[in-house]
């Protein structure tokens, strides 16, 4: 049995299909999609989780659906539509901002509604720019405490709080403590 999540290697084997399938050489790929020639060979290879920035960079220079790569093919008419096992669900680290990020949303929801649980280490600061017009965002807190900045104001919320802000302006995600939380982005 491969210790390669089963969402990795399905990702890999679909990237390098459909670049194979366009004539694209590596190096043809990352000059369309601005991934790196290194970084693409890694994830055709099963060795590394791309960013959900660079998976949709790439889905959009070989022209195929965001969702096409990740969906499981089994014509499934069941009642269950999906299930992502933890050691298969996307997850961001970063190191900058002292967080891990899993993604809960599906694929197909990028640019809807985005789902993210996010642990905080302590000191934690995820600083974001402005996303589209109209974008907003609700963190529920589920451990610790966390404070949100928008628009220059800013507000703590404990365990079992949700705040709701507007996202389209800069703004900022702080931990004083070890937390998590749920974020919610519904774009407009």
């Amino acid at each position: 049995m491969s210790s390669k999540p089963e969402i990795a290697l399905r990702l890999a084997s679909r990237l390098k299909a459909g670049r194979k399938s366009k004539g694209l050489s590596l190096d043809a790929l990352a000059k369309l999609s601005g991934v790196s020639r290194s970084m693409l060979s890694q994830i055709e290879r099963g060795e590394s989780s791309p960013t959900v920035a660079s998976l949709w960079n790439l889905t959009k220079a070989l022209n195929v659906d965001f969702a096409e790569l990740l969906d499981v093919q089994d014509g499934g008419n069941g009642p269950i539509i999906d299930v992502v096992r933890a050691e298969n669900t996307p997850v961001i680290h970063n190191k900058s901002a002292q967080c891990l990020i899993r993604i809960l949303s599906a694929p197909e929801d990028v640019g809807d509604t985005e789902i993210y649980d996010i642990h905080f280490e302590e000191g934690a600061c995820l600083d974001s720019s402005a996303h589209k017009s109209g974008c907003v965002e609700a963190l529920t807190v589920l451990e610790g405490a966390l404070e949100v900045t928008a628009q220059g104001v800013s507000e703590r919320a404990g365990v079992g709080d949700t705040i709701r802000y507007v996202a389209d302006q800069d703004h900022a995600i702080r931990a004083t403590e070890k937390a998590r939380g749920l974020l919610i982005v519904k774009n407009a």
